[in-house]
């Protein structure tokens, strides 16, 4: 088996990146909406994302997409400009095999080199369900800053959401280049 592969997304990726998101969705807390979009709202936030400046990327084996990543603003108000949201997805059959890693690395790379200074994670119940997103963040750097308690609703329970942050580049030594 090949290893898998980090590449800017395609308009063509979007039915797998539905369906990955599809699940997280349904079964799990990373998301907190409650119903999937459909493959041309997920067409419409990938091209929005590309429009934003930020990079969206996929894991692939053998043309197989198993994950998926982007950043984007982490709020819409113009002094949020140098700092991106992170997000990351991947498919149920590989989890646990190092993509969330391999995607994580290649997202801090992608948006330093475009000069952005830091990336928050905000994590969908983090201090439950997801703990390996938190660990993932941990392991790349990023440290806790911290946790809305009870703030989300969703499979008949209330969920926390946590916030982990990472300076990339000069982070906040230096101002923006933009």
């Amino acid at each position: 088996m090949t290893a898998p592969a980090i590449r800017h997304a395609a308009p063509a990726d979007i039915p797998a990146i539905a369906a990955i998101y599809t699940h997280a969705v349904l079964h799990g807390t990373a998301s907190w909406e409650l119903d999937p979009p459909d493959e041309s709202e997920m067409l419409r936030r990938f091209e929005a994302v590309l429009a934003g400046g930020y990079p969206y990327l996929v894991a692939e084996r053998e043309g197989e997409v198993l994950g998926y990543a982007y950043a984007s603003a982490y709020r819409p108000r113009p002094a949020y400009r140098a700092t991106v949201e992170n997000s990351i997805y991947i498919a149920p059959a590989a989890q646990g095999l190092g993509l969330g890693r391999l995607l994580l690395e290649a997202l801090m790379k992608a948006c330093t080199e475009r000069g952005f200074r830091q990336m928050v994670a905000v994590i969908g119940d983090g201090t439950g369900a997801s703990v390996g997103s938190r660990r993932l963040h941990e392991k790349a750097g990023f440290r806790l800053i911290g946790v809305a308690e009870k703030v989300g609703f969703k499979h008949g329970r209330w969920l926390d959401q946590m916030l982990m942050q990472k300076e990339l580049g000069e982070g906040g030594r230096t101002p923006p280049a933009f």
